[in-house]
């Protein structure tokens, strides 16, 4: 038995836990190299999202120079469809190993662990690293506001950047360390084995998925804030993915998705998107900007159809790229290892970054397309860098 096998066993029999122990410095690489090109997309992303007249980078509310329309649609082919999608491959990837961190821990040492890891982060940067950032950011503009300002008038209020990630994923890991402990208890027989799961399971998950984030954002519209910037508009697809990395776990995904099922879905994938490009054309979409507005929520169709897509992209795109990176990126250099574990890093340390750029790019005379490639060209090997050195070299390596 190799140790994907452990790792995949260790979810259905918790008897297994000192094995998975024993085993648990063997790493997976393409679980590591799947995390690495995420967040280099994810970082990106937002490098060029900060330059954009549709927002979604927080540097856009301070940008001197925007996109033009061509580049915007151009960004939109690019980053769109994995912007709907990517944050719920994260949530998945943390259900599907968390019944082996639980068998192995047990469910209080795993819920402090997801509090080290997960909530120190996100109370430093909420309380401390972004509003200090986003008011340096506000000076180089020219706005004369100090940071207390920036820490209690910027909206959302409590704001963590991208940290929100670690929050929600935090209160969905308790969650589940605490559901484990009860199930625990409560058990009288030994778990049965777990049954056949494909692809109906997936279409009705989805379809779920679709129908609540509909509904959700009838009240919280997407790209909407809260306090605490809580992306509660995002939570149906967060939950779904997170609850769906835990099923699967017992099933032995964490191994091998089952490839007939990883074709399906990618064909799922490549059929929505080419949906969606027709459906731009006909409905005549010119302003990504100004047609976005009944897409993100309410009574409109054009909040449904959005939810719909979203739901079929997160679902099926999220098992597509599990089992594309069990087949494809397993190579396990040091590059490559150095990378997958500074990736946590590398996402956190994003927000700094990316607006130290921002900021050192601001006086120069260059359009937002070529500022956006040097903020991107030099902020994603300097997350990772920096992430790394922080992993490697400090103490902080512990945490995260």
């Amino acid at each position: 038995m190799g140790p994907i096998d452990i790792f995949a066993r260790a979810g259905e029999n918790p008897h297994m836990s000192t094995i998975v122990q024993a085993r648990r410095s063997q790493r997976m690489p393409q679980i590591g190299n799947l995390k690495t090109a995420m967040v280099a997309w994810i970082v990106a992303g937002h490098a060029l999202l900060g330059y954009s007249s549709i927002g979604g980078w927080p540097y856009d509310e301070v940008n001197e120079v925007t996109f033009d329309r061509r580049s915007e649609w151009l960004l939109a082919i690019l980053i769109g469809p994995s912007a709907l999608f990517v944050v719920g491959t994260f949530f998945f990837l943390a259900g599907l190993f968390s019944p082996a961190a639980v068998a192995r821990k047990g469910s209080a040492r795993f819920a402090g662990d997801r509090i080290l890891r997960l909530g120190v982060p996100f109370l430093c940067f909420m309380g401390l690293i972004w509003p200090l950032f986003m008011w340096a950011a506000y000076r180089a503009a020219g706005y004369r506001v100090s940071y207390w300002w920036t820490f209690t008038h910027r909206q959302p209020l409590l704001d963590s950047g991208p940290l929100w990630f670690a929050e929600v994923l935090l209160y969905f890991s308790l969650a589940y360390a605490a559901w484990s402990w009860a199930a625990t208890r409560l058990r009288r027989q030994p778990r049965p084995e777990p049954g056949p799961f494909g692809g109906g399971h997936l279409v009705a998950l989805a379809a779920a998925v679709a129908v609540a984030s509909f509904v959700i954002r009838l009240w919280f519209p997407a790209r909407s804030t809260q306090v605490l910037d809580l992306h509660l508009w995002q939570w149906p697809q967060c939950l779904a993915m997170f609850g769906l990395g835990v099923v699967v776990a017992r099933r032995g995904w964490v191994g091998s998705v089952p490839e007939g099922l990883r074709h399906a879905c990618g064909l799922a994938v490549a059929v929505t998107l080419a949906a969606v490009a027709v459906l731009a054309v006909a409905l005549g979409v010119s302003s990504l900007a100004e047609a976005a507005t009944p897409f993100l929520g309410g009574w409109h169709w054009q909040a449904l159809l959005l939810a719909g897509v979203e739901a079929c992209l997160v679902v099926a795109g999220s098992v597509w790229a599990l089992g594309t990176a069990q087949h494809h990126l397993l190579n396990g250099g040091r590059l490559s290892v150095a990378c997958g574990r500074a990736s946590y890093a590398a996402f956190a340390l994003q927000g700094p970054v990316l607006l130290a750029l921002a900021i050192a790019a601001r006086p120069l005379p260059l359009p937002a397309e070529a500022k956006a490639l040097v903020v991107g060209a030099f902020g994603v090997p300097a997350c990772f860098w920096l992430g790394w050195l922080i992993i490697a070299r400090t103490r902080l390596g512990r945490l995260l």
